[in-house]
């Protein structure tokens, strides 16, 4: 029985807890700062045509953390066993809750397929409605090198790309200058080619009479980015298995020291 809590067990986990307890502090700061940026305090109402503003997931993660490493801290430092319960507890339900998500996604993922897709198009409707999205999208397209969720043609699904898209100005009908078009972030780029990019360079490319499909080909990329995340995930197999491994570990370290901790509080508590 100790006489005493383990001192290596007590500050590795304070310490453990205060790395991302600053972690936490940060992503909330920078959420924080997004949308004072966007102007989201100005107009809480345009929130709700997105399906899920990137913004509000930082500050979700950074406001669960910030709570569960402040348990983490306060408990081991103080030796509180209800804090260091807590803690335990809610990072036990999380990884379970990831677990069963993993499993849901391997059985059911002809379903979970369709909804990435709902999703991923939605998101297209939306290109041009939030910056943050804007950011999200154009960097997937440009590192997994695809254009639209199942093909370019998705891009027909945003009014500023639409190909039958038109605008009133003094009562005379124009089209715009982005119709049947796609992002920059779909063409394709000229090898050593570091040049300053050209934002144009999707302008109307998908209009099937100024453009031969060989010449679509040459300008952008056909393929879908569901696909290619797909085959990018089965390509990196090993590293994706490393990472999720890590973030398990993550877990499960905090949670086993934090049920030492305990379990020597309770040994002494019991000497009294």
């Amino acid at each position: 029985m100790p006489h005493k809590v383990d001192c290596c067990s007590k500050y590795f986990l304070f310490g453990f807890n205060v790395v991302f307890w600053i972690v936490a502090l940060f992503l909330i700061g920078v959420g924080i700062w997004a949308w004072f940026e966007k102007g989201f305090f100005d107009n809480l109402t345009a929130i709700s045509a997105l399906p899920v503003d990137p913004v509000i997931v930082v500050n979700g993660v950074g406001l669960v953390m910030f709570i569960l490493t402040f348990a983490g801290c306060v408990g081991s430092l103080r030796e509180n066993i209800f804090l260091l319960k807590c803690f335990a507890f809610f990072l036990s339900v999380i990884f379970f809750a990831e677990i069963i998500v993993g499993i849901l996604g391997f059985v059911y993922k002809g379903w979970f397929s369709t909804q990435f897709a709902t999703f991923v198009n939605k998101t297209i409707t939306d290109y041009r409605d939030d910056p943050d999205l804007q950011n999200i999208i154009d960097f997937t397209q440009d590192y997994f090198e695809c254009c639209g969720g199942v093909g370019p043609d998705d891009w027909d699904n945003n009014i500023y790309f639409n190909c039958t898209s038109t605008v009133m100005v003094n009562g005379a009908e124009f089209t715009l200058v982005e119709s049947c078009g796609v992002p920059f972030s779909c063409c394709t780029k000229p090898s050593g080619d570091h040049e300053v990019v050209n934002t144009q360079c999707g302008y109307g490319v998908r209009d099937k009479i100024r453009f031969t499909p060989a010449e679509r080909v040459a300008k952008i990329r056909v393929e879908g980015c569901i696909s290619s995340f797909e085959g990018w995930a089965k390509t990196n197999l090993y590293t994706v298995g490393g990472v999720l491994i890590g973030v398990a570990l993550l877990q499960i370290i905090p949670i086993c020291i934090a049920q030492n901790v305990v379990s020597d509080i309770t040994a002494i508590q019991a000497r009294w």
